[in-house]
Formats: C-alpha cells, sequence, structure tokens
C-alpha cells in the first residue's frame, strides 16, 4: 500500500473512532432499565449492566469489570435508591463525575406506596380499586401486624445463602413511603424513555435526533403493548390470584388486575405447619385459582404450602431473569407477565 493511501486509512479510521467517542458511555442498573436504555441508545451503541440476570438488586456486589463500567461511565442510570441501597454509596464513589438518574424520582412518575401488610386480609375486602394503592396499610396493618411479624421471624430462624440473604433483606426492610418496582408499569417505561433520550442528547448533542426518534418508537410500541396485554387479560379479568412476593402492584394497577394478597414467605424460611395451615384456610376461603412464585423460589416449598388446595401454582418473573438483556427484554418481560397470569388463571 502506498504511503498516501496508507496516511488517508488511517484517517478514515481516526475520523471513525472520534465519532465513536462522542457516543457517551451509559451504566444501566436492572435488566428491565438496561433494556429501555438500549431502545434510545439504538444502533448507536450499547450500555452496560450493572446487576446481572438473576441477582438480586435489594442487595449486590460489584464485580471488578461492573465497577470498572460504572467508572467510566458518562451516564448512570437506575431506578433509585429505594430499590438498591447499597449502589448509592458506589455511584457516589466511582460515578462522581457522571449524570446520574435516578428514575423513580423523575418528573411524570407514577409512584405508589407500600401496601403494608399486604397479606390475604389486606385484600380480602370489597374495597373499590384505591385500596390497592396508598392506603391498603391504614385498613390492614392493624390486623396484619402480628402475622407479619411472626413471617420475618421465621425468616431470621433459618440460615441464607447470598442469594436468600437478599431476599431476605427486602421482605425484612422498612415498607414505608414508596414501593420501588415501578417498572412494571409502562406507562413509567414511555416516561424514562423520553427521560433518557433527553439526557443522552445533553451529552451527545451531534446524535440528539437519533435519540429522540428511538424513544418515540419506543413509546408508540409501549402504547401498543398495553392494549395488548390489556386484551390479553381480558378473558380471565377477576379471577383470584396471590403473589409470593408483593411486587407487581404497577403491574396490576395499569392493567385492573389486581391480587388478592401476597404470602410474604420467605423462599428459604420453612413454615410451621399452622402458618402452612392458615395458608390453605385463606386460599379456599377466597377461591384463589393460582398462587405465583419467583424463579428462586424453591418449587417443593410452593408445592408444600399449596398441597391440599386446588390452587394452581405459576411462576412470575419481575427481573427478566431468563431473558437476554437488550432492547427486546423491558417488553418480553410485561408479555411474560402477561402470559403467566392467563396460562394460570385460565
Amino acid at each position: 500500500m502506498s504511503r498516501k493511501l496508507l496516511l488517508g486509512a488511517v484517517s478514515v479510521l481516526g475520523l471513525a473512532s472520534a465519532a465513536s467517542a462522542e457516543v457517551p458511555s451509559v451504566a444501566a442498573d436492572i435488566p428491565p432499565v438496561h433494556s429501555l436504555v438500549s431502545i434510545v441508545m439504538g444502533d448507536l451503541g450499547t450500555p452496560d449492566l450493572l446487576v446481572q440476570p438473576g441477582a438480586s438488586p435489594h442487595g449486590y456486589s460489584l464485580r471488578p469489570s461492573e465497577a470498572a463500567a460504572l467508572n467510566r461511565a458518562d451516564a448512570v442510570f437506575w431506578i433509585g435508591e429505594s430499590l438498591e441501597p447499597w449502589l448509592a454509596g458506589s455511584i457516589e464513589a466511582l460515578a462522581d463525575n457522571a449524570h446520574v438518574i435516578e428514575l423513580v424520582e423523575t418528573d411524570g412518575t407514577t409512584e405508589l406506596e407500600f401496601r403494608e401488610g399486604a397479606t390475604f386480609e389486606a385484600h380480602s375486602h370489597d374495597h373499590g380499586e384505591d385500596d390497592h394503592h396508598d392506603h391498603d396499610h391504614e385498613d390492614a396493618h392493624d390486623h396484619d401486624h402480628e402475622e407479619h411479624d411472626h413471617d420475618e421471624h421465621d425468616h431470621d430462624e433459618h440460615a441464607h445463602d447470598d442469594h436468600d440473604h437478599d431476599e431476605h433483606a427486602h421482605e425484612g426492610h422498612d415498607h414505608h413511603g414508596h414501593d420501588p418496582h415501578a417498572w412494571l408499569d409502562p406507562e413509567n417505561a414511555r416516561v424514562w424513555l423520553d427521560v433518557i433520550a433527553s439526557e443522552l442528547s445533553e451529552l451527545d448533542p451531534e446524535n440528539a435526533a437519533t435519540y429522540s426518534a428511538n424513544a418515540e418508537a419506543g413509546k408508540t410500541n409501549l402504547e401498543n403493548l398495553i392494549g395488548e396485554i390489556s386484551a390479553q387479560l381480558d378473558p380471565v379479568r377477576g379471577a383470584n390470584f396471590v403473589v409470593f412476593h408483593d411486587a407487581y402492584q404497577y403491574f396490576e394497577n395499569r392493567f385492573d388486575f389486581p391480587a388478592r394478597g401476597s404470602i410474604t414467605l420467605g423462599d428459604a424460611s420453612d413454615p410451621s405447619p399452622a402458618r402452612i395451615e392458615e395458608i390453605q384456610h385463606k386460599v379456599a376461603e377466597l377461591g384463589v385459582s393460582c398462587a405465583f412464585a419467583e424463579p428462586q423460589f424453591n418449587p417443593d416449598l410452593v408445592a408444600t404450602v399449596f398441597r391440599g388446595t386446588d390452587a394452581q401454582t405459576g411462576i412470575m418473573d419481575p427481573l427478566g431473569t431468563d431473558l437476554e438483556p437488550g432492547a427486546d427484554l423491558y417488553p418480553q418481560l410485561l408479555r411474560n407477565l402477561a402470559s403467566s397470569l392467563t396460562d394460570c388463571l385460565g
């Protein structure tokens, strides 16, 4: 190759490298948020994922590669300290010069209060839809307090591995304030797509039009998905179900499909025979058709709790544990929640 052609090739490579360097380095906390950022970035780049699939966001230790991703990030998108208190210190120490966006604190985000003591009794009355929101705990706290304390005591008596400890930490933390599982409302996701596009456009104005267009396309797709899921749920609407982990009220609220309650039973605990009998009695009393665990729950424990009842058991996954990280994960996560409901309740 001639010297002139070689210099030309080097020059072209240098321009390409410079153009690539203008795209911000981005980190996202959990797979659903990573998916939304991926939608906005499109072909321009790929965000780094901080909390790997299958890990609990309630307690996690960053790997060296994840800490490095956080350190080089120009922007960090995370749900917030209410979900990941452990991550706040890492962001402060490693990403002090980055744009840090706590999504649940952004304008336009719908936040719901924790359903304090959201056990069977909290949902067994004929309340209106609003009772599944901000004041559930006011109606249910007194008569659920003793049972809730009993569950937490059961948790404390058993050894946990790291994953179980994370889940226990979630079950046992102070449930005052806002429920952080806000990504399960697709309208929040639509708001966040705009937030992500705006932040990336500020860092990378040359690609602002692309970020904006990608966000608009993503919002349209989610709007269509809301209609699709609502229609899918119509045939089983009104059926009674319970969950082990009260993480789904944003999805329930958006699609007007409330659970009858949550069992708040840690995945590592061995419930007493009296506790199992109590749950089985409530399942029969309320006519519960289906009970949903999550991927980390011991299937033998689920079978034991519901043995002798008419309730079917299913799996609901709020994080997309088995899905490939990327732009398609978030819409598929919502589809999977809807399919879990229709498959079990149908």
